[in-house]
């Protein structure tokens, strides 16, 4: 277990995230707060990077109209971005942090872009599910 896993969940304990699972062999958290909107999110420590992945909807049928609006939100959202599975179906929150120097304000910040972007654009993602 390295001193970034230690790190990471100490800084998730200190934004009062539940652990719902925890790999230390794997590095790999899962954390949810659910009065926040945040359910099943993946906190993983690879290397250098900690990769944050939050699954948001399957897309009943993608088109381009979905795409366009997909990449154009991208542009709007603070910190990650909008990201297709490699089927092409699963939408997915993702951004990628630098371990070596990560602070509480910055994880912090990337899941409150997660939480703003559920709250701004929600309906949205709710309708492109159903398309």
């Amino acid at each position: 277990m390295s001193e970034h896993f230690l790190k990471v969940k100490e800084y998730l304990l200190d934004l009062e995230y539940q652990i719902v699972k925890e790999d230390p062999a794997e590095e790999l958290f899962v954390i949810e707060k659910e009065e926040e909107g945040i359910s099943n999110l993946v906190i993983d420590c690879e290397d250098s990077i900690i990769i944050i992945e939050g699954f948001l909807i399957d897309l009943a049928q993608g088109s381009a109209e979905i795409y366009e609006s997909l990449l154009k939100k991208n542009r709007e959202i603070v910190h990650g971005a909008l990201v297709l599975d490699e089927s092409g179906r699963k939408v997915i929150f993702r951004d990628t942090l630098q371990l070596e120097t990560l602070d509480i304000n910055e994880l912090e910040a990337s899941i409150n872009s997660l939480k703003l972007l559920m709250s701004e654009y929600s309906n949205e993602l709710i309708e492109f599910s159903k398309a």
